[in-house]
Order: C-alpha cells, then structure tokens, then sequence
C-alpha cells in the first residue's frame, strides 16, 4: 500500500523495548509516528494534547516502512510486540498486514492498545483478528464523562464505544482487556464501570492512574517510557497531574471484584 503522508525528519515507527507494569518487556508498533493522531485528546495523555484529532482510517506509515524497521529492531528481546505509539492505532489503514507481518516473521504475541472508538467498524474487527490481546479503554460510564476525560471527536458517544466493545467481545477469540484509567475526577464511577463490565465480559480489567506527566509540548519520544520520570535521552516539558492515592485505588479494587466475577490487575501492585 501506498502511504498517504511522507516520511520525514523522524526516526523509526519500531520503539524500545519498553517496560510495561502489564505485559513485561514491550516492543513499540507506531503506525502514525509523523504526528500524535487520535479520536481522543484525553486529559491525562503521555502525548500531551494531540495534534490531529480524527476519526479518520488512513495509511500514516507504509507496511514496507513498517516491515524494516522491525527487522533492524531489537524484536528478539521483547516479551511482547505492541500497537500503540503516537495515538490510536486502529486509525491506521494497514493495521492488519502489520499485525500479520509481525506474527509470521517474528512469532512473539501482539497486544493492541485502542480507546474503542472505531469497534463498531466490521474492517477494524477483521484486522485486530490476529492480535493476541487487545486492550480497549473504558474511562467513563456515560458521555459526560466522556468528554471530561477523553474529549472524543465529534460523533464518538459512550453507547456507541460499548456497543463497539461488544461487537468486538462476540467476533474475537484472543484476550479482551479493559484498561481503566482512574483519577480523581472519576473516582466515584466505580459501581457504574462495574455494570458495564458485566455488560461486556471481559477476560481482563486493569486499572490505572496517570503515573506518567502531561506533556506541554508533543515530541515523538513520548510514546515510550516518559523522558521526565524514567530516564531516557531527552528531557520532555511536563506536568505531574494527580493520581489515586492508594486507598482510593484499593477502594475500586474492592468495588469491582464484589460487583463482577472479572480478574482484577492494578498498576498500585504491580
């Protein structure tokens, strides 16, 4: 496939490994890499304010571009390769070839990280087929929510993201995580996120709290381990934004395991 924006100043669409308080060693997939682009622009983003803010299914890099910088990556000391990057990877196009790619040449597991947004898409179902894991967020309980914690685009409703969740729960055979952030600006949805966890039935919920600052300027190092707290090349302008302290977090944690029969992992004991 042909890609619909030019490869410029920045360096490869393959990133760390990382590490992940979920999943161990984490390999980085950027499918958008020359901006951050999302159908969110969430208040608590390691991308700070995003960029571009669509809804729209592109190609942003090409599967040719893609295929070589993992092959000059260091995939072999992965535990896990995952789609995430500078925004929502579902946005990309060629998605699937690369999720196809990664899995014949490599043989690790391919984990997804989307916000849900487009779920309701049978194309965007058919490519996250061959992912092993995928993990949507579910922040909010209701559209009011929604916008205070994600700021969708316009069109995006919470009844239409989990209906999304959904569809994908009945036509995927790997594992269906919820990633929830929480703060103290939704703290009390807890009872409310129970309900819909019943709803969806997932095989995983994870909680969260931005542990990572909000940067105030986007650099493409940001999609990794956050330069500010974890040490790496580049000093990056952010601010620490407040987190659950951990009574709080294990309040929810309480919360959710007595209203749901779903296995419960927090970021406050990994």
């Amino acid at each position: 496939m042909a890609t619909d924006v030019q490869q410029e100043k920045f360096t490869s669409s393959v990133y760390g490994p990382v590490q992940s308080w979920r999943v161990g060693k984490s390999l980085g997939i950027d499918l958008l890499l020359q901006n951050s682009i999302c159908s969110f622009n969430c208040i608590y983003c390691q991308l700070g304010d995003i960029q571009v803010k669509t809804a729209e299914r592109k190609i942003y890099v090409s599967t040719e571009q893609l295929e070589k910088d993992f092959k000059h990556s260091n995939w072999q000391e992965a535990d896990i390769i995952t789609l995430s990057g500078n925004g929502e990877p579902t946005l990309a196009l060629n998605m699937g070839e690369v999720i196809h790619f990664i899995k014949e040449y490599s043989g690790k597991p391919v984990m997804v990280l989307t916000n849900a947004t487009l779920l309701r898409d049978p194309a965007v179902v058919r490519d996250l087929q061959e992912a092993d894991i995928v993990a949507a967020k579910l922040d909010a309980t209701n559209d009011q929510y929604l916008q205070m914690m994600n700021r969708p685009v316009s069109g995006i409703t919470m009844a239409g993201i989990v209906e999304g969740i959904k569809e994908l729960r009945a036509n995927y055979r790997g594992k269906l995580c919820l990633q929830c952030m929480f703060m103290p600006a939704n703290v009390k949805e807890a009872e409310q996120l129970a309900a819909l966890i019943n709803e969806i039935n997932p095989d995983e919920v994870q909680l969260n709290t931005p542990k990572r600052p909000y940067p105030t300027e986007w650099h493409v190092e940001s999609r990794g381990n956050h330069p500010a707290t974890e040490g790496a090349e580049k000093e990056i302008p952010a601010r620490v934004l407040k987190v659950l302290s951990q009574q709080q977090a294990d309040d929810i944690e309480a919360c959710l395991k007595k209203n749901t029969n779903v296995p419960i992992v927090s970021v406050y004991r990994k």
